[in-house]
């Protein structure tokens, strides 16, 4: 059942977002960077174990994990103005992102970061 109520909430979180976005792209936008679903995630998280490390463990790597997630969002606009189309861009955005998470999971080690 908790579940359910997760999916729920995290859904209509989502839905909200980009139906405040259609009418209003620059509010959209704000409520889409507050970091919603990590705060989801650490209230589940925290409510179904109650454990304070791995819950440390969670959000550092958390923090660890959105660094290399950013460039994704200035690459897509900057693509679309080149010409690209929106899936394209997408694509490239993301390819672009899960290149730069390998690097974070090769590097972090080497820098004393657990992840």
């Amino acid at each position: 059942m908790f579940f359910w109520l997760k999916a729920v909430l995290s859904g209509l979180t989502i839905a909200l977002v980009s139906s405040l976005a259609r009418r209003y792209p620059g509010f959209g936008a704000l409520i889409a960077s507050l970091p919603l679903i990590s705060v989801f995630g650490m209230i589940w998280l925290w409510l179904e174990t109650k454990d304070p490390a791995r819950m440390e463990a969670h959000v550092g790597a958390t923090f660890w994990y959105v660094m290399p997630s950013l460039p994704m969002f200035l690459l897509i606009p900057w693509a679309m103005r080149q010409g690209m189309p929106f899936w394209l861009a997408l694509l490239a955005g993301c390819g672009v992102t899960i290149l730069l998470y390998l690097g974070m999971v090769w590097l972090a080690p080497k820098l004393g970061i657990r992840m």
